[in-house]
């Protein structure tokens, strides 16, 4: 009988270690929560604990026997905290952090992993299936950690809480006068139009033989800049995951976070011709200013974004990769 193995060479992501000193923390992701940190966070910690839950992510085989645990709660925003155990119990607090679930994503290729181990902080680069990228702190590196692969494509959900976010200014405008941009804008969106929104594959060919059929359509053109969507992030190693973007609210809900109210925007930051939207749901405290964001507006965000990958969620990742 012959047996036939297939080996496999699985490897990491690329991993660059932080120390201590190189990592920023969260006590300013706290501050968007609480002027009382000293007083609020250990109250909110303790609360927590007694309705924990212990979330998986890619690993089935998460136990309170692990030498570290990340407990979670079942809210739509919610507290993640870290604990080095000892034959099943707790031997020692390590971390804690404010997280927002939510349901949008995109399929991403880890290509970066930036992590603090003892405080088990990560930002993860990650490439979009269109080459984007975009960096966020990763809520479940605890249970990920030693899971992730190189090259392999997952589903990732992005999230983010708002440092600052309000409406985007809608005097920002410039007006194209020359004459070729405008022939080139106004060729590209009729032969867009007229093939069903869909971009054809000789569309260099066709904006050349494009030609105005109306004096209009050479009139120059004015582009809002407060109606674009934009992202950002970080330029400061490990604190990538601090981005600035502009975009479109697609919804707005409430909800609380240990009796503080607050507002989900769920806001499209990128949105490219042949490519997922980059839709994210970002936690803010409701206030006035925030309260009066509607949905349809522009917005523009100072926020910690964040990504979470979990096991349940890959099929449709999974499925592209078989795709291509």
């Amino acid at each position: 009988m012959t047996i036939n193995y297939q080996y496999k060479n699985v490897q990491s992501p690329t991993k660059i270690t932080m120390t201590d000193e190189q990592s920023a923390g969260h006590a300013d992701h706290w501050r968007i929560l609480t002027d009382d940190m000293s007083h609020d966070v250990p109250e909110w910690l303790q609360k927590m604990i007694e309705k924990a839950a212990m979330p998986k992510g890619l690993n089935s085989n998460v136990s309170a026997q692990d030498r570290c645990l990340l407990l979670s709660e079942n809210q739509p925003c919610h507290i993640n905290q870290v604990l080095a155990m000892k034959n099943g119990k707790p031997k020692c607090f390590i971390n804690a952090y404010p997280c927002v679930d939510s349901p949008y994503g995109l399929n991403c290729k880890i290509e970066r992993i930036i992590a603090n181990d003892n405080s088990h902080d990560a930002v993860l680069r990650l490439r979009t299936a269109d080459g984007s990228i975009i960096y966020a702190f990763d809520q479940l590196y605890t249970t990920n950690r030693h899971l992730y692969q190189q090259d392999t494509s997952y589903f990732v959900n992005f999230s983010a809480w708002a440092h600052e976010i309000k409406l985007s200014e809608q005097n920002e405008v410039i007006m194209v006068e020359d004459q070729e941009a405008i022939r080139y804008h106004r060729a590209f969106n009729d032969i867009v139009a007229a093939n069903d929104g869909k971009i054809p594959d000789d569309l260099q060919e066709q904006i050349k033989e494009w030609k105005p059929e109306t004096k209009a359509q050479m009139a120059p053109v004015e582009i809002n800049l407060g109606h674009m969507c934009a992202y950002l992030f970080g330029d400061t190693l490990g604190q990538e995951d601090e981005a600035w973007c502009q975009g479109q609210v697609l919804g707005k809900q409430e909800t609380t976070f240990n009796d503080k109210s607050i507002i989900l925007f769920d806001v499209v930051i990128l949105r490219e011709q042949d490519a997922d939207p980059f839709v994210i749901r970002i936690g803010a405290l409701n206030t006035p200013e925030t309260a009066s964001i509607k949905v349809h507006d522009y917005v523009q965000a100072n926020v910690w974004l964040q990504a979470a990958i979990y096991k349940e969620n890959q099929q449709s990742a999974a499925q592209q990769s078989k795709a291509s």
